[in-house]
């Protein structure tokens, strides 16, 4: 007769991390998951909310975009204009971003036809606002940005452990049932089926979700996957290699410097000025074009309207124009020196690395961008089988927790440390913050059981 007694202790060790991973992943999954419907409907929530500032009573005509920023600083005299979005449809308003004396930033909306001032909102305090920075930060800053990271870390591991746990390991009749469901379920069981049906259905597309989501992270997306994309050419267009003038000495100055910008081009160096008197500084008196000179440029070069502009500062002496269409092949930069009216930089989809278009359309598609509304739609129901597995998990747990008690599953037989050294090995390698928790919690568990041997010999 087999012996099964080494398949029932593997299983024991998956289910034992599907119950941790799902104890620590459960809060925040519940914010995400959140976060992440009303996000997918951001335009549609801000016209329902916002219609006298998202639409242009002038219809669909439009002025030139300095118009536009002239008639913005007029109306905040005491404020920077530090960036336009011009309406990539018409009869849409563009939408400005100011800097005031005071106070938070502001966004001040524009009728594009007569330059009029509609109004303005200060973004962290719209619902779309508020679930835009909850969902990639928690509120939390860098730290927070760090915490979402790890939950989406081992919410891989709650995918990856809850499939094992899922898999019918007996006669064939049981993969129906695996599929389909137990028929007459009752009471702990019923919920345990929809647990598990929900989460065999959408494991693809919440890991899909995951590792879509993982390139924006601060660890795994900023100091793994970006550096490493951008040295191997598989990242920002290599012709931006050698833009940077920065002196050894201090870090040269990048895209993300300047704000919000498609993923492939965070990290990549930002252009320097020709400015004349020599690299760095500009003669005396010398004038930086206008808004209205850039406008012209940008028509001449196929960009009438539908980008986003940011304007120069004292330390970037450039204009940078982007278009961020719903599927990332639109996607192209235009970056002007402010000082000659020279177009510097003229980048788009096509002059991205495998890997960057890779993650662009990754992007899109998780936000439920590429595929219009169908796109939304899935991800939504990808939303909610998430808070359904987190509330019928949860719902388990506490059915079977004995009063006063954890109800965790029994710790894992020595017999498979070989086999866990491997795992921590090769989540330190893939996904960094997880395999250091990993580490952590193991450390944590021996010194317990330690503790634990140690009251029981008293």
């Amino acid at each position: 007769m087999a012996d099964h007694s080494g398949g029932r202790r593997l299983y024991a060790a998956v289910w034992r991390w599907h119950f941790y991973a799902g104890l620590f992943a459960a809060p925040f999954l519940l914010i995400l998951s959140i976060t992440g419907a009303i996000y997918l409907f951001n335009d549609e929530i801000n016209d329902a909310l916002y219609p006298q500032l998202r639409f242009a009573p002038s219809g669909e005509s439009m002025l030139n975009t300095g118009e536009l920023v002239a008639s913005v600083q007029r109306h905040y005299p005491h404020a920077v204009v530090t960036r336009i979005d011009t309406p990539v449809t018409p009869g849409r308003t563009a939408m400005a971003f100011v800097t005031p004396a005071s106070g938070a930033p502001l966004r001040v909306f524009v009728d594009p036809g007569n330059a009029r001032v509609l109004g303005e909102f200060v973004y962290t305090d719209t619902l779309v606002g508020f679930a835009d920075l909850m969902h990639g930060s928690l509120l939390l800053g860098e730290f927070g940005d760090a915490v979402v990271e790890l939950a989406a870390c081992w919410t891989l591991v709650l995918v990856v452990t809850g499939l094992y746990l899922w898999w019918p390991r007996r006669q064939r009749a049981r993969l129906r049932h695996a599929l389909l469901g137990e028929p007459g379920a009752r009471g702990r069981r019923l919920w345990r089926e929809v647990h598990r049906l929900i989460g065999v259905y959408a494991a693809a597309l919440i890991l899909f979700l995951v590792i879509t989501g993982l390139p924006w992270a601060g660890l795994w997306g900023g100091q793994f996957l970006t550096p490493i994309s951008n040295a191997l050419g598989l990242g920002y267009p290599p012709q931006l290699q050698h833009h940077s003038a920065a002196p050894p000495a201090t870090p040269p100055a990048v895209m993300g410097d300047l704000g919000e910008m498609p993923w492939t081009l965070q990290q990549a160096p930002l252009p320097t000025a020709h400015l004349h008197h020599g690299e760095g500084q500009h003669a005396p008196g010398q004038a930086v074009i206008g808004v209205h000179q850039v406008h012209r440029i940008l028509l001449q070069h196929g960009l009438p309207h539908g980008y986003r502009l940011t304007l120069p500062t004292p330390e970037h002496a450039i204009y940078t124009a982007i278009t961020y269409p719903d599927r990332p092949q639109g996607q192209r930069t235009l970056q002007i020196d402010a000082y000659s009216g020279a177009v510097i930089a003229n980048t788009g989809f096509a002059h991205y690395g495998a890997i960057a278009k890779a993650v662009e359309w990754g992007v899109a598609v998780h936000m439920g961008n590429y595929f219009g509304v169908v796109n939304q739609i899935v991800m939504l129901a990808t939303c909610l089988a998430i808070i359904a597995l987190v509330i019928t998990g949860l719902t388990l747990w506490w059915r079977r927790r004995p009063p006063g008690g954890l109800g965790a599953p029994r710790p894992l037989a020595a017999a498979r440390a070989r086999n866990l050294t491997l795992i921590t090995l090769a989540l330190l390698l893939m996904l960094p913050l997880a395999g250091a928790s990993l580490v952590l919690v193991l450390i944590i568990e021996a010194l317990w059981r330690r503790w634990a041997r140690r009251a029981g010999a008293r």
